[in-house]
């Protein structure tokens, strides 16, 4: 069983930076592509940045220029570093996964728990 614990995120001025990260736990599997989903209030849950294990990386437009995405394969931890933020930038922030295990060659997502970002004055 793969386990997906993230940290960070909270409450920000306009302008402000902030960081999520999304550590998964488990044993005996290894993690393809790694993405950041985000979902405000009456809103479906959205791409903001994906990347491969070879770190290419997809940006929605909205956040292109003001977020970093990045991983590290060996602690199998996503990053998320959010500068510039706007008001627009709130919503619930989830990382997703996609691990490979001998049960599920293919992949599985696993998702984390979900993190709050609030961009306010």
């Amino acid at each position: 069983q793969v386990h997906l614990e993230q940290s960070g995120g909270g409450l920000v001025q306009p302008g402000g930076s902030l960081s999520v990260s999304c550590a998964a736990s488990g044993s005996g599997f290894s993690i393809a592509a790694m993405g950041w989903y985000r979902q405000a209030p009456g809103k479906q849950r959205d791409l903001v940045a994906s990347i491969t294990r070879e770190n290419n990386t997809v940006f929605a437009d909205s956040v292109k220029g003001r977020f970093t995405i990045s991983r590290d394969n060996v602690k199998n931890i996503l990053y998320l570093q959010m500068n510039s933020l706007k008001p627009e930038d709130t919503a619930v922030y989830y990382c997703k996964m996609v691990v490979i295990t001998r049960y599920f060659p293919s992949g599985s997502h696993y998702w984390g728990q979900g993190t709050q970002v609030t961009v306010s004055s």
